[in-house]
């Protein structure tokens, strides 16, 4: 079974910074892209950022443009959020996700997450 594993979420205060990670195990195939979503309480999952697998071009919301920067590591199979200049409205549980294909306006993701990783910026 193929494992997502964030990490590296904690408390900050606005305008401050962190380092996300997403781990991935139990597939050696390297899959179309993969990317950042979160999920703040009472709202829907919204798509952050993505990466493709070979780590060029990587696509942002238009929300975290410029604040946050998406990379990937192919040796060790992981991915980084850059987060700088946080603020309360990045307060969100943040997931990674494995993504197969993009149509020019939507992701098509596999069907598995992980646990995700809390952020939580404090003005």
């Amino acid at each position: 079974q193929v494992h997502l594993v964030e990490s590296g979420g904690g408390f900050v205060q606005a305008g401050g910074s962190l380092s996300l990670s997403c781990a991935a195990s139990g597939r050696t195939v390297i899959t179309y892209a993969m990317g950042w979503f979160r999920q703040a309480p009472g709202k829907d999952r919204e798509f952050v950022a993505a990466i493709a697998k070979n780590g060029r071009n990587p696509y942002y919301a238009g929300s975290v443009k410029g604040r946050f920067t998406i990379s990937r590591d192919n040796a060790n199979n992981t991915i980084d959020l850059q987060m700088n200049s946080l603020q309360p409205e990045d307060t969100a549980l943040y997931y990674c996700a494995d993504m197969f294909g993009f149509d020019g306006t939507a992701w098509s993701l596999y069907d598995y997450w992980g646990q995700g990783t809390q952020v939580t910026v404090s003005s």
